[in-house]
């Protein structure tokens, strides 16, 4: 069997070389450490990873905390995060909370546990208990989309209230008044950032917002069907929709279907996020897409340095805003088209 002494040998340089560029603890240049790979693969040795774990204090898992792996978003930056960090020799343990409270903390405290190297996580609680408990984690946290006020933490996500801003100014500029909002619990960070978006725009518009068109789906498809089914019997019904989700959208969408409303001749319909197989809906949403990868990156890259200085030089927490990008499909129409 293979040893540290044999890798060592093949790639020309001193054992604790070899020792630093497997457990990632010490400075090697990329020549160095390209050098040790290959011969390390070259004289089959593997090493051994739990005492790995145990020299460093914590092992090379990283856990993905999400709130609904259904959601098409978390979905897709479960995938890019996966890719990123496989490179660097890290393996994703993805845990779903289904959006419970109590199950975030105890989730969380079994990642601890388990001595998992970092966690990503995109939580859906936002108070200041929680925002305590964050703070006496011993491990590196990073969070994703959903923000926790006082936690402190690196966080990264898109700029939400730009996202509805530029939804509702497109239907705007088509003509459009009589606006409708379904968004998420306003408690939430994220749901509260993409309901001022809404506002911001209608009062830029000097509109104001009728609290019949603002609604809360809590980002769910079904309770957006529901809701859109009342709003469409209204006597003066809204003749456009910001969706501040993809499943909220695709529960809007099919609440016009089976009321028997056509998208976008009698009501425009817009949303927040990508739906799967955009491509082949009909009709294909309007939507504020965020840029995943972005986000999945940077996240990624934060977690990293935050594992490699564990113990050493302390940062400040870092907060990286992405730019979301309007995507024009074809649920949109002026109001005069309407029948």
């Amino acid at each position: 069997m293979a040893t540290i002494r044999d890798v060592a040998k093949k790639a020309g340089v001193a054992i604790s070389t070899v020792s630093l560029a497997m457990n990632g603890t010490g400075p090697v240049s990329p020549e160095t450490l390209k050098r040790v790979l290959e011969a390390s693969e070259a004289v089959g040795y593997r090493p051994n990873v739990l005492a790995q774990s145990l020299k460093r204090g914590h092992s090379k898992l990283i856990g993905l905390v999400l709130g609904d792996i259904g959601n098409p978003f978390f979905s897709r930056l479960l995938r890019v995060v996966d890719s990123i960090l496989s490179e660097t020799d890290h393996m994703v343990i993805v845990v779903e909370t289904a959006s419970h409270a109590e199950r975030e903390r105890r989730t969380l405290d079994q990642l601890r546990h388990h001595r998992v190297g970092g966690i990503l996580m995109a939580p859906m609680t936002n108070d200041p208990g929680f925002a305590a408990f964050l703070s006496r984690l011993d491990i590196p946290v990073v969070l994703i989309d959903q923000n926790v006020d006082g936690a402190n933490l690196d966080f990264v996500s898109s700029d939400n209230a730009l996202a509805t801003t530029m939804l509702t100014e497109y239907l705007l500029r088509m003509g459009h008044r009589r606006i409708a909002f379904i968004g998420g619990d306003p408690g939430q960070w994220t749901a509260a950032l993409r309901r001022k978006g809404f506002r911001d725009a209608m009062a830029a518009s000097n509109l104001p917002v009728e609290p019949a068109m603002e609604i809360v789906a809590d980002f769910s498809g079904e309770k957006a069907y529901d809701q859109v089914v009342r709003l469409l019997s209204m006597p003066q019904r809204p003749t456009a929709l910001v969706t501040a989700s993809n499943l909220m959208a695709l529960g809007a969408l099919q609440a016009i279907n089976d009321l028997g409303f056509s998208c976008p001749q009698e009501i425009s319909l817009t949303g927040v996020d990508d739906v799967p197989w955009s491509t082949v809906l009909k009709p294909r949403l309007t939507i504020a897409a965020q840029p995943v990868e972005e986000l999945a990156r940077v996240a990624a890259n934060f977690l990293i340095e935050r594992m490699t200085l564990r113990g050493g030089v302390a940062l400040p927490p870092r907060t990286h805003i992405a730019i979301p990008r309007l995507v024009v499909g074809t649920s949109c129409a002026p109001p005069s088209a309407c029948a």
